[in-house]
């Protein structure tokens, strides 16, 4: 008798142990890498028009036929489009704890051959804010069941991908009804980033990509004027810098400065200002530990949102720049999925 007690244990055993792991797996999204060639990345200076795509699927994708909302990613300087398995588990982990619904996620490669297009729009080095608010979406309408309509996509993105994220939004309310930026850089030039930091006096002694290589701020400043003024008659880096050190002395390019306020967002917000108004929700965070030139710039700007009257939320955490956001407890699955979870449109 006892011993047919438990056999019944283990074949019980046996098959909640099964239907356990049958319900993981079925919990479980994945993610289908892909390559899209883009004329607006055509270009004389060696930056690939052919760039890899990420783009995760939610758990039973394949079993069903319904359509979801899309929230695009946007990667940070030095990144690229992979989606770790670290991350990945992260989204499966909200959904299956209903933070958010199921949905789609794609990310694309913007990692250039100086680290990052900063999503932006560069007449020598590639259209990278067309690449992304039309190539890009459009593929993913057309390869995948999407709601296909802003009030269904949300963009997102961490550091530079946060900053492309607010641009990209600003410029294209009728695309992405709602961003959260996550601690975005590059909304204006502070510490690191501006004229009495020891950078350009760093970048002036640099003079070939070689050295740039060594270097991270001098690095990320090439990265900006790539980004927004090149100058084709500018060697080595073919590009113009808004200051720079003669002799120990600061020089300032007006005209040049005047081209990166177009493209740095504190100074955007006016003359985008209407589109700013129709979309659905802007959230913003950063750390409070991320260094002065990320706690600077993001209070900046969300005091320039509320002083133009524009709700929005954003939020200082205890935590750095890279801390706490794709982990279980971070981010992510706590505050920018439930953020489009609730203001994203879910069904037809």
């Amino acid at each position: 008798m006892l011993k047919l007690i438990l056999i019944n244990f283990l074949l019980a055993f046996c098959l909640f142990s099964t239907t356990l792991f049958a319900q993981n797996v079925a919990l479980q999204g994945k993610v289908i890498v892909d390559s899209l060639y883009s004329k607006n990345l055509e270009n004389d200076y060696a930056e690939n028009p052919t760039r890899a795509v990420s783009v995760y699927l939610p758990p039973n994708y394949d079993n069903s036929k319904e359509r979801y909302p899309v929230i695009y990613y946007l990667h940070g300087f030095l990144n690229n489009h992979k989606l770790y398995p670290e991350m990945i588990e992260v989204l499966d982990f909200a959904i299956a704890t209903h933070r958010i619904r199921p949905f789609i996620l794609v990310v694309s490669d913007q990692q250039t051959t100086y680290d990052g297009s900063f999503y932006s729009n560069s007449e020598l080095f590639g259209n990278w804010e067309d690449f992304t608010a039309f190539d890009l979406v459009k593929y993913t309408d057309d390869n995948y069941r999407t709601l296909a309509n802003k009030d269904s996509r949300g963009i997102t993105g961490h550091s530079m991908g946060g900053y492309g994220a607010l641009k990209i939004a600003m410029h294209h309310p009728d695309i992405f009804s709602s961003v959260y930026a996550l601690s975005p850089g590059a909304l204006t030039v502070v510490r690191e980033y501006g004229p009495n930091s020891n950078t350009y006096k760093e970048l002036s002694k640099i003079k070939t990509t070689e050295e740039l290589a060594k270097s991270y701020f001098p690095k990320v400043i090439v990265a900006f004027a790539k980004s927004w003024s090149p100058n084709p008659d500018n060697p080595p880096f073919y590009c113009d810098i808004p200051f720079e050190y003669k002799d120990d002395e600061l020089v300032v390019h007006q005209d040049v400065l005047e081209k990166w306020y177009k493209n740095l967002p504190f100074y955007m917000v006016d003359e985008n200002l209407e589109n700013l108004q129709k979309l659905k929700a802007i959230k913003m965070d950063w750390g409070r530990n991320a260094g002065e030139r990320f706690t600077i710039q993001c209070d900046m700007f969300s005091q320039k949102l509320e002083n133009v009257g524009l709700t929005h939320f954003a939020e200082e955490y205890i935590g750095t720049h890279v801390s706490g956001i794709f982990t279980k407890d971070g981010r992510v699955p706590n505050q920018m999925l439930p953020f489009f979870d609730y203001y994203l449109k879910f069904e037809k």
